[in-house]
């Protein structure tokens, strides 16, 4: 005998990820955030005007997903991930003897510093990555209740989405220019429209939205 319920028994299979958009609800605006943009009062894109090219979205790309995360809260979420990865980096490279630089009369070990660098890199952009993936926070960003998700249908993003939406952020940070690339990178968000999106983002095509609203 068949296992397969019958017909109109109304169980449907589970939802492989629990983040996904739901439905908007049924009357009124049909938008979740009611009569107001979700958005700071900018209204959504118009249709055939998306923010990557190509035709753009039918309707609100943000409809069924919780209210974008507040730029400072971002902020603050970033600076503890870089301070618990800082540590962990700070500790392995004293460890195996690899500090910034080592300065020996008149010769500086620059092989060093990018040996450090590396290790930084690749710490970063696998703690990014592999919690991104996991459940769309990082350390910092489950302490303040925010999220990552696909700007297109409010999912998880995949390991290639967060590896890139990762490597983008961190790799200039790592190598070349922290400070001034952080600012630049994750600042975007505070002057952004309509998507709140760092340039990181914008790279994956994510959001960042808030759980707790």
């Amino acid at each position: 005998m068949s296992s397969e319920p019958p017909p109109g028994s109304g169980q449907q299979p589970p939802e492989d990820d629990p983040f996904r958009k739901q439905p908007p609800p049924s009357g009124g605006s049909g938008s979740p955030y009611g009569e107001q943009p979700p958005y700071g009062g900018q209204p959504p894109p118009p249709s055939g005007g998306g923010p990557y090219g190509g035709g753009g979205y039918p309707a609100d790309p943000l409809a069924g997903m919780p209210p974008l995360a507040d730029s400072g809260k971002r902020t603050l979420a970033r600076i503890i991930d870089m301070i618990l990865v800082g540590v962990v980096v700070w500790l392995l490279t004293w460890g195996f003897g690899v500090t910034e630089y080592d300065v020996d009369a008149d010769d500086v070990e620059y092989s060093k510093s990018f040996v450090q660098s590396l290790i930084a890199a690749l710490l970063f952009i696998g703690y990014d990555t592999y919690m991104t993936v996991r459940t769309g926070q990082t350390l910092g960003k489950k302490l303040l209740n925010l999220r990552v998700a696909n700007l297109d249908n409010g999912a998880t993003p995949s390991v290639q989405t967060a590896l890139i939406r990762a490597a983008v952020l961190w790799i200039p940070f790592a190598f070349c220019c922290a400070c001034v690339w952080t600012a630049i990178c994750g600042g975007w968000s505070f002057f952004d429209r309509p998507y709140k999106q760092g340039l990181h983002d914008k790279s994956a095509k994510t959001v960042v939205v808030s759980t707790n609203a």
